[in-house]
């Protein structure tokens, strides 16, 4: 071969390399660390739906404006929050015991994560104020029970100690953000759901004003943490919303296909997410997990969600 023709060769190999490399960095993402925070339980109507946003001060006027806000989000199966978690964590709907004591079928993002990455248990982390959901940490499928688990701090002490209090959550969660760092955390606040089933409406409203105060702060805490800053995403969700007034007990309870149990919030914000929108494109629970997998780089292929593109920057 003449020394013109290799030469020739070599230019374009480095071109179409070049290409192939501007296409790798076009679908880098800069999300590290993504944390999902669930509100436990409130009705629609009473958050996004409530043109006020009264009961949600911080979202709706100090978060809102830095990410993309659903309208049409929904709990697309069981309505209660064993199984709505379990959806957010393994993009499967199911019916599972809601007293913690079964595991879901599929492994959960968490595992497929710690097993993609091979960081060490504290990377990933299911901190609550309800003991119960100890169980999105392990999972039934043979191939991956007792395998690559999360770190768990949920209720007063684990597994069957007793709920604790969301400032008590609240206070956990920044401990283990200061100290261990996780990159993939989920946070549950109970409220308003406990006071909702108390059939306390005065409370239940005091109760995810509260919550709107301990997510926001966490939200502050990402903002200005130096490991955190710049490079995590934030899902705002529910894992289930209330029945609507004049059906069965109304606020009180939930757990059926009515509206209000099904439809939702969500919120997302991230360094690779839009800013500053409000949606209508129909998405459920199952897509957190997918949209999640995508982020960070990891393959779960037993979700039956879809990632939502329509959130990126670049779509």
């Amino acid at each position: 071969m003449s020394r013109k023709r290799l030469l020739f060769l070599l230019v374009c190999l480095t071109y179409v390399s070049g290409i192939y490399a501007g296409a790798a960095e076009d679908t880098h993402y800069k999300t590290e660390n993504v944390i999902v925070l669930v509100m436990d339980g409130p009705r629609y109507s009473e958050t996004w739906g409530d043109s006020t946003h009264q009961y949600i001060p911080r979202m709706a006027n100090d978060m809102a404006q830095h990410g993309v806000i659903y309208t049409g989000f929904r709990n697309n199966g069981p309505t209660y929050t064993a199984a709505g978690h379990t959806a957010i964590t393994t993009g499967k709907y199911q019916r599972i015991d809601n007293t913690g004591r079964q595991y879901p079928k599929q492994p959960s993002m968490f595992q497929y994560w710690l097993k993609a990455t091979g960081k060490k248990r504290t990377a990933a982390y299911v901190i609550s104020s309800k003991d119960k959901l100890a169980l999105l940490t392990n999972c039934k499928n043979k191939k991956w029970r007792d395998q690559f688990r999360p770190y768990s701090d949920c209720g007063v002490n684990g597994f069957q100690t007793g709920y604790r209090t969301d400032l008590e959550t609240y206070d956990k969660s920044i401990e283990i953000l200061k100290k261990d760092e996780p990159n993939l955390v989920l946070i549950n606040f109970r409220q308003p759901d406990s006071w909702g089933h108390a059939g306390n409406w005065k409370k239940y409203l005091a109760g995810m004003k509260r919550t709107d105060e301990y997510i926001y702060n966490v939200f502050r805490y990402i903002q200005s943490d130096e490991n955190y800053k710049g490079k995590t995403t934030i899902f705002v969700t529910n894992d289930h919303g209330r029945h609507l007034d004049g059906r069965k007990d109304g606020f009180i309870s939930h757990g059926d296909n009515c509206e209000g149990c099904r439809k939702i919030n969500c919120w997302a914000y991230g360094p690779d997410f839009k800013r500053g929108v409000i949606t209508d494109v129909s998405r459920e629970l199952i897509d957190i997990p997918a949209t999640i997998s995508e982020l960070l780089g990891f393959e779960m292929d037993k979700t039956d969600g879809e990632v939502m593109k329509e959130l990126f920057i670049k779509c």
